[in-house]
């Protein structure tokens, strides 16, 4: 079971929650909640987004930042305010200082993805970026607080912080009263601590499943008490902490229903999964819900399931990447590669070919000198685009009786 040794943990309830709610309610837009009719179809669940990804940040962190920010006293606005965050977080205390008028010094892993560090600085705050996690990014960040006298804002392990994160919660179940399941990313735990104090006060029937990356997976033996992890490298950064915030495990206790662990591909297959059906741009840690729905489809079948879209700060580049892997995963890019004759007009004919089983060339790569077997042969990397796995078996059937060729 798990259990904290913080006992004096002040309890966030649902009136902090509301009083939140009005609190940021001038800076912080009011997110659409929506049923999605492609992912129902798709998982047997009745799929409800809150779109969270559409911020004025991309994520929902900027609304427990914007809570905690208001209740500074005039004696912390002036002495500024510091933070440590793989982008989310950052980028909202970033933006909430801009518009307070208060300098802000953010804390960064080193590896955090440049499009969020350039976002965090773009709303004008001073970022350090420094250790390989946000474990090793606290330290820094302590000692800059201790030196300079700032107010630290917690990305998680903080009752207004975890208040803000509620509204999310609270929105949700206004817009959509008929949930009967949500699933929710597990990092810090702030966002899970917010939904759990606003489902077990308004909505206690409402089964709360939470979700994690392997690599960052402390509460993969739950209700048992949190467990080591290995970390390293994640598509999910936005949930790569090693350890919940005791404020948020002393919320969270044995109120959940369980805690799902998905692997890297899963949540790549997410990302892909939500662009191209519910026309959302999300990054890992947003994404990894749907994987875990995905991933557990009879557990849910039938059920009216809901889960933020937390965060939508995808490098573009990472994005493309993600996409492309999924479709060769999936079968609908065909990598697929010759061994022909070296002679005239046959690369038009093998294109002529694809074109009438209906593929599309994306890329063709044609090697005479070193990739051949013979100096009489050329070989032929082609990539071609299917409607779905189905007719990507077809096209290469179909080229195997002309040709000698293989999958890559």
């Amino acid at each position: 079971m798990i259990t904290t040794s913080a006992s004096h943990t002040r309890k966030v309830t649902l009136s902090d929650v509301r009083d939140a709610q009005k609190r940021i309610a001038t800076t912080i837009a009011r997110t659409p909640t929506i049923r999605n009719i492609a992912l129902s179809r798709m998982t047997g669940a009745e799929v409800t987004l809150k779109l969270d990804n559409l911020q004025a940040i991309g994520s929902f962190k900027e609304r427990g930042a914007a809570n905690r920010m208001a209740l500074l006293t005039p004696e912390e606005r002036q002495r500024g305010v510091i933070t440590v965050s793989a982008g989310n977080h950052a980028q909202g205390v970033a933006r909430q200082a801009s518009l307070l008028g208060l300098d802000a010094t953010i804390v960064m892993p080193r590896f955090t993805p440049a499009t969020k560090v350039g976002a965090t600085q773009s709303w004008g705050a001073r970022v350090v970026l420094a250790g390989n996690n946000f474990d090793e990014a606290s330290a820094t960040a302590e000692d800059l607080r201790n030196k300079e006298g700032r107010t630290l804002i917690h990305p998680f392990n903080d009752p207004a912080v975890i208040a803000g994160q509620g509204t999310c919660a609270l929105e949700m179940i206004e817009d959509a009263p008929d949930l009967e399941a949500v699933i929710v990313p597990i990092g810090g735990g702030g966002l899970m601590a917010g939904f759990v104090t606003v489902l077990k006060a308004l909505r206690p029937h409402v089964k709360i499943f939470g979700v994690q990356v392997a690599a960052y997976s402390p509460l993969r033996d739950y209700p048992q008490p949190p467990v080591a992890v290995r970390a390293g490298s994640t598509i999910a950064e936005g949930i790569a902490v090693v350890q919940p915030g005791h404020h948020c495990l002393d919320i969270i206790g044995n109120q959940l229903d369980g805690v799902f662990v998905v692997d890297e591909l899963q949540v790549e297959s997410a990302i892909t999964t939500l662009a191209e059906k519910a026309r959302q741009v999300c990054e890992g840690a947003g994404a990894a819900p749907l994987a875990a729905l995905i991933a557990n489809q009879e557990r849910f079948k039938g059920l009216n399931v809901g889960f933020p879209l937390s965060g939508g700060n995808i490098n573009a580049r990472i994005l493309a990447n993600v996409i492309l892997r999924s479709l060769l995963r999936d079968g609908r890019i065909l990598r697929l590669i010759f061994q022909i004759p070296d002679r005239p007009g046959l690369l038009a004919d093998i294109s002529q070919k694809i074109g009438d089983f209906g593929g599309n060339i994306i890329e063709v790569s044609h090697h005479r000198l070193f990739a051949s077997p013979s100096v009489q042969t050329a070989e032929l990397v082609v990539m071609i685009e299917a409607r779905d796995t189905e007719h990507a078996l077809q096209i290469e059937h179909e080229l195997a009786l002309h040709y000698d060729v293989k999958r890559d």
